[in-house]
């Protein structure tokens, strides 16, 4: 018989509906049955592509007699940690507190008002290594909670003291140019000292893609010339294309590296963490020429609208590691699986190529494809790959969290708008179009101060959870890398809106941001912990994410309201950067946006005039870092985008900007204050840094 969960618009809560466990989802009615019951809350917290949350289900969950220790002396609430992040950051808060580390699942026991007393991880179903199992456990915080109530009271008591004593620094300033270039330098030097220069990437296994970090090292080289931050990126990013974290055949990537060598992967793919290679390959390209960098775009804008697309036309959560309850078995190969797709001297080739083995690099003799060398003949790999990913997906395949969450969405909006724009792909920004719309349709009430954001949706229907701050200043973020691929106003304007509620509702009182609103911060959650996450974790933080979104937004509009903001909301990540660098990758790519101008760019020019396009490429072809690109029309009295579409009464940066002698005209700024107007293209890359080699690119959206 079905539980509570049934209900839910959360797949990985759907995914527990079948338990004999009698699950809650987080809310007052479990908090009213635990006080009426006078019974703890047992907290479980995971998602849809957690395979150790797998685990721990059919281990545990799934257990009839385990089940019923829970039931009978617990409330047990599951959480989806991606619709509900603001309870997952409070409670691993606490996890982290008590136990020194943290992950997923995450098990909390709680009092019947939410105060943890006792947090852990994953439990095994029989003791191991001096783990107790899940039902010792059970029954130990059972008898505690019946006989060592004092202990228990003692131990909420000391958790909501610990995080209590997490708050709010000093209030922020402007940011001094000085101690910036010495923060940033110093976090230069730290990461460097980390860099694996063997494998590339940072640290040793497990390794996770450090997209921001790649994206801040882009810049960084772009403003500097420091080829330290090249050779870094570039290192990087080549092992990471190569590995087995990247899909040779499907594009996009899984979720990390179990290795150091990015060989064998954890095999789960995350929307936000695709979005963000794809941008910051994209850039990698832009900056480089890289013909495998291009591929890697190629690929994971193709598998992000093959595989990610839902019918709305909003973009999936994740796929799981798992199929049929087996790690990998989509994607591993043997040499005679290749053989047997392809025929022997094919499948004898591709082996070859993609390190197949008759060992393995996986379970069971079974290999994860690698591509550690250039192809020698193309038109064979192409076809190869073609014929491999058509057998591929005859086989099973994962399962797939199809809810809509705000922010990742976000971000592939960004990231499909960027590259779509930036490569002459008009597909992706209509992907990413589609996306936007979904979200400012669903997602967007209004509200009494702005329009109001919900986190998540599925099949059409609005979540219930509110939206946090990366959500959005995530959406903001796509908003506005939209309107600048685009030109259509309305984007800039909904970004504009967005983050209005952003001043308005997030800010403490120190001047820098809260995760959750003021007026929709969870009510348990408040008496214990207001979260305010600084470091960035798979995503940009929340603080992170709304410097940039409201830097950029600055940029175009010229408020000194919304820069300010941006300087403040950086004070913290920066904080940590020098002797962090991993835990602040966004917040230092958007400080070396503020130390370069940013550069604003203003292009004026009829639409259909390819001397107007060409403007345009050069200015998205630029490595400046976080210029923005404005493109309004031109009408026959040479007054730029102010007349003929009205886009320059509603984008400051477009106003008063006429032609220079009735020919298209970019305008290259700081602070609104500018050059000399450009109309050749070759001028203005080389004023904005970008590839003097670089092909035309047709910029018709």
């Amino acid at each position: 018989m079905a539980n509570r969960l049934a209900a839910s618009t959360s797949p990985y809560l759907q995914q527990h509906a079948d338990n004999p466990v009698d699950w809650y989802e987080w809310g007052d009615e479990a908090f009213a049955e635990a006080r009426r019951r006078d019974v703890p809350l047992l907290i479980s917290v995971g998602y849809a592509a957690c395979h150790w949350c797998h685990v721990m289900a059919h281990e545990s969950f799934e257990d009839a007699a385990t089940a019923e220790l829970m039931n009978r002396s617990f409330v047990a609430v599951k959480v989806d940690r991606e619709e509900r992040p603001d309870v997952d950051a409070v409670y691993m808060a606490a996890t982290q507190a008590m136990t020194g580390q943290g992950g997923w699942p995450m098990t909390v026991f709680a009092t019947p008002d939410g105060e943890p007393f006792y947090c852990g991880t994953y439990y095994p179903p029989r003791p191991v290594g001096g783990m107790p199992s899940f039902p010792q456990l059970l029954q130990a915080m059972a008898h505690a909670w019946s006989q060592q109530r004092d202990d228990v009271a003692h131990n909420a008591s000391a958790l909501r003291d610990a995080l209590a004593s997490v708050g709010p620094a000093g209030t922020p300033g402007p940011l001094d140019p000085a101690s910036l270039e010495a923060d940033t330098a110093r976090a230069l030097d730290a990461l460097a000292a980390q860099y694996d220069a063997r494998s590339g990437g940072f640290g040793g296994a497990p390794k996770f893609p450090p997209s921001m970090v790649l994206e801040w090292l882009l810049r960084r080289y772009a403003r500097t010339g420091d080829e330290r931050a090249l050779a870094m990126a570039e290192g990087t990013l080549d092992a990471m294309a190569r590995g087995g974290m990247a899909d040779q055949l499907g594009g996009g990537f899984a979720r990390y590296s179990v290795d150091a060598t990015w060989t064998v992967p954890h095999f789960e793919k995350m929307l936000d963490d695709n979005a963000e290679l794809l941008r910051v390959y994209a850039h990698r390209w832009r900056a480089t020429g890289s013909a495998l960098a291009l591929r890697v775009v190629e690929d994971g804008a193709a598998w992000l609208l093959r595989e990610m697309r839902t019918p709305q036309g909003g973009f999936a959560a994740s796929l799981d590691a798992d199929t049929r309850g087996v790690e990998g078995q989509t994607y591993v190969w043997t040499p005679e699986e290749l053989a047997d797709v392809l025929g022997p001297q094919d499948g004898a080739w591709a082996a070859d190529l993609f390190g197949v083995t008759a060992d393995g690099t996986f379970e069971h003799g079974t290999s994860v494809l690698t591509l550690h060398a250039d192809p020698d003949d193309h038109a064979r790999y192409d076809d190869v790959r073609a014929r491999l990913l058509a057998a591929r997906d005859a086989r099973p395949q994962p399962g797939r969290d199809d809810k809509v969450v705000a922010a990742w969405n976000g971000l592939a909006i960004a990231a499909l708008a960027d590259a779509g724009a930036l490569l002459g792909r008009p597909a992706w920004v209509s992907a990413a179009t589609d996306a936007a719309e979904l979200l400012w349709s669903l997602h967007v009430r209004p509200g009494a101060t702005g329009p109001r954001l919900t986190r998540t949706s599925r099949d059409g229907v609005a979540g219930r959870s509110p939206g946090v701050l990366a959500d959005y200043a995530d959406v903001a973020e796509g908003y506005l890398a939209l309107f600048s691929a685009t030109g259509d106003p309305a984007w800039f304007e909904r970004a504009g809106a967005l983050l209005g509620a952003v001043l308005a509702h997030f800010r403490d009182d120190a001047g820098g941001f809260w995760d959750t609103a003021d007026d929709e911060t969870d009510a348990v959650l408040a008496q214990l912990q207001r979260p305010q996450e600084i470091a960035d974790g798979p995503a940009p933080s929340g603080p992170s994410a709304a410097a940039g979104a409201l830097l950029t937004y600055a940029a175009l509009s010229g408020s000194s309201a919304h820069r300010e903001a941006a300087e403040q909301a950086l004070d913290r990540p920066l904080a940590v950067a020098g002797r962090y660098p991993r835990a602040a990758g966004w917040a230092l790519a958007v400080a070396e946006a503020v130390l370069d101008g940013p550069r604003e760019v203003a292009v004026v020019g009829r639409p259909d005039d390819p001397a107007t396009h060409a403007l345009v490429a050069a200015a998205r072809g630029g490595t400046a870092p976080g210029a923005v690109v404005a493109v309004g029309g031109g009408d026959d009295a040479g007054t730029g985008g102010t007349e003929a579409d009205g886009v320059g009464h509603r984008v400051p940066l477009l106003r008063d900007r006429p032609l220079r002698e009735g020919q298209p005209t970019a305008y290259v700024c700081r602070g609104f204050v500018c050059d000399l107007p450009e109309t050749d293209p070759q001028s203005l890359r080389r004023s904005l840094g970008g590839r003097q080699d670089a092909a035309p690119v047709d910029t018709r959206t």
